[in-house]
């Protein structure tokens, strides 16, 4: 339970996954803005990524879990693995709202993905729900969008999933590109070394 009048910021994704350049810009954010936590949300299934294989809810879940252990600020919410289906913002914000009655809520997005805002499910009802930040990404310019929400430059930390998982199957380290737990937790169970993610 969230205090009234905190000013909390949610991060949804798929976390497949989760790697330092999730959390540097999460922390950008919290500082930016002067958040008093940050809820990462790894989602059920994605939209616009239905269809694709992804490692088990499980494993993503432990995984944001392990991430963020270590850090005060950062609480890990499985509120769209338990509702299952496809996972919108909408819902997210609804059920996260009704749990953090009183707070503000920040929710983090990158800025190419905020641009097109206005296509997501019940847009219109977003912007009644929280404060929408994107966060600028390698190769994207905060000039270049035209947008009226925060916007939050990060360090442009050059890592992705999809990297991290190739490198796995490569077997390339991976280490201090995710937390050491993650990187651990991803040898114990084996995850994406065969080609298609458990």
């Amino acid at each position: 339970m969230t205090a009234p009048h905190q000013r909390v910021g949610v991060f949804g994704g798929t976390f497949d996954p989760i790697h330092h350049g999730h959390l540097a810009a999460a922390s950008e954010v919290c500082a930016a803005l002067g958040l008093d936590r940050m809820i990462v949300v790894p989602t059920h299934v994605q939209p616009f990524k239905q269809g694709e294989q992804v490692a088990s809810d499980e494993h993503r879940l432990a995984m944001c879990r392990l991430a963020v252990a270590d850090d005060p600020r950062f609480s890990v919410s499985s509120v769209d693995i338990d509702r299952g289906g496809t996972t919108y913002t909408v819902d997210t914000l609804r059920d996260l709202a009704n749990a953090n009655p009183g707070a503000q809520l920040y929710f983090m997005a990158g800025a190419d993905a905020l641009a097109r805002l206005s296509e997501w499910k019940d847009a219109e009802e977003l912007s009644t729900l929280a404060t929408f930040v994107g966060v600028t990404r390698p190769g994207h310019s905060l000039g270049q969008l035209d947008t009226p929400h925060a916007l939050v430059e990060v360090p442009a930390m050059a890592v992705s999933s999809t990297d991290v998982r190739r490198r796995v199957r490569a077997g390339a380290p991976i280490r201090y590109l995710v937390p050491s737990a993650v990187a651990d937790y991803i040898a114990q169970h084996d995850l994406y070394a065969g080609g298609l993610d458990d």
